[in-house]
């Protein structure tokens, strides 16, 4: 089984991508799962129910998020709503919308989703190591084949999220900082691990800004809109081959595909 996890999606040209790239991989059998992180995609910061249902009906399984996954209001009916929306576990209980999901995947086989949020200079959230170890005492018990969004800032602490979840998940895939990294790997016990899968938008950019207006903000300290930038779509990512049977990861490549201006 080959999941496609996808870096974050920043705005129409991050939605435009997923467009243009996943469909075609899909029909291709390259990938047979995907996983897209949509949480800036409406505008660069939060989405809405459009901007989701976009990814979904581009052929996206399911959309994890993070910080940001409440930034527009009008996601809180329909993350309650569409279960393939994910946001973080480690949020209060009692919260819209769920931090994982499992989904039928061909015969007596299931995948499951987990979102999860670093704490590091993020928000002080439950506890997201303490979080997956009680998140896996009931998916474990459902499917072997579980694939794990960390959606945090600091290196250290995705890293030592794979090395917590070696041989408990089958991918342990990092998100938030837009920029990827290139350590992908096999980790001992099986799991596929990689820091950050980058991001899916314009790449000549200030993590998908307007590099004129972070410019202006970082030289006056004053305010400045962050619009999104428009060049050089990129989706990035990796593609994991997983054995359905065991969960254990096989194999883990990095991708940086370029959007066809001319399509």
């Amino acid at each position: 089984m080959k999941i496609l996890a996808i870096g974050d999606v920043v705005g129409k040209p991050g939605r435009q991508a997923v467009k243009q790239f996943v469909g075609k991989m899909k029909k291709k059998n390259e990938v047979d799962f995907v996983i897209a992180n949509g949480e800036n995609s409406a505008g660069g910061s939060g989405y809405t129910d459009k901007t989701a249902m976009e990814l979904l009906a581009s052929n996206v399984d399911v959309i994890t998020s993070g910080d940001h996954v409440f930034k527009k209001k009008d996601i809180l009916s329909y993350i309650d709503k569409e279960d393939r929306l994910l946001r973080p576990a480690n949020y209060p209980i009692g919260i819209p919308g769920c931090g994982y999901i499992i989904l039928p995947f061909g015969d007596d086989v299931k995948v499951a989703v987990v979102n999860i949020l670093g704490r590091v200079f993020l928000k002080p959230l439950r506890c997201p190591f303490k979080t997956m170890e009680a998140l896996l005492d009931e998916i474990s018990k459902v499917t072997p084949n579980i694939i794990v969004d960390f959606h945090a800032e600091a290196t250290s602490e995705k890293i030592a999220m794979g090395w917590f979840l070696d041989g408990k998940v089958s991918a342990v895939v990092g998100t938030h900082t837009h920029v990827q990294t290139s350590d992908e790997i096999i980790l001992p016990k099986g799991t596929a691990y990689i820091t950050d899968l980058g991001m899916t938008g314009p790449i000549d950019s200030v993590l998908g800004r307007d590099i004129s207006n972070v410019l202006e903000h970082f030289l006056t300290g004053m305010p400045a809109k962050l619009n999104v930038a428009k060049d050089n779509i990129q989706l990035q990512g990796v593609i994991i081959d997983i054995d359905e049977k065991t969960g254990k990861a096989k194999s883990i490549k990095r991708i940086k595909l370029k959007l066809d201006e001319a399509s």
